[in-house]
């Protein structure tokens, strides 16, 4: 295996705000109460069986809740929901007042109105030098036909909009 070597931060952050993503709210029940953030590092790992990752900064104020946790779901906004994003990326304040959501079938909060969630068992939960990687394997999804909300370079991007490359 070759050594590691340091790659200036601004190239991999330039790499990442190139990178286009559905905007994830990642939930979880904490004593009764929601808790969520807005999640950008998230992936599915294998179909069958259904496995999937979320990454959550150690910085964050839900991350030891989720830590705890034994469920969490993933809700995949719609392209109508930028003021649900804002509300999940920005700091303190109890992000699900005034919020419609409902408890799925496994106990996790699910927001009202995305274009897809899906619900998740904690499987392992591997701590790096500043997040944790959330490994879910996938007891509950659901979809529907409304387009996503992106985010690419800083900025939010309505999904109902994407053209088809040709060629």
């Amino acid at each position: 295996m070759s050594s590691a070597t340091t790659v200036p931060g601004e190239d991999v952050r330039g790499f990442h705000r190139r990178f286009v993503t559905g905007v994830t709210i990642v939930t979880t029940m904490a004593d009764g109460v929601p808790r969520g953030l807005a999640v950008n590092a998230f992936a599915s790992v294998t179909v069958s069986p259904a496995v999937i990752l979320v990454c959550v900064a150690k910085t964050s104020s839900t991350h030891e809740v989720l830590f705890r946790a034994e469920r969490f779901a993933v809700n995949l906004l719609a392209h109508d929901q930028l003021p649900v994003a804002r509300t999940f990326a920005a700091k303190g304040a109890d992000k699900f007042a005034g919020l419609a959501w409902h408890q799925g079938h496994h106990g996790t909060p699910v927001l009202d109105g995305t274009c897809a969630h899906l619900e998740a068992e904690i499987a392992h939960r591997i701590r790096t030098s500043t997040h944790t990687v959330f490994l879910g394997s996938v007891l509950h999804a659901h979809s529907t036909p409304l387009a996503p909300l992106l985010y690419t370079n800083s900025q939010f991007y309505d999904g109902s909009e994407l053209v088809p490359a040709l060629g």
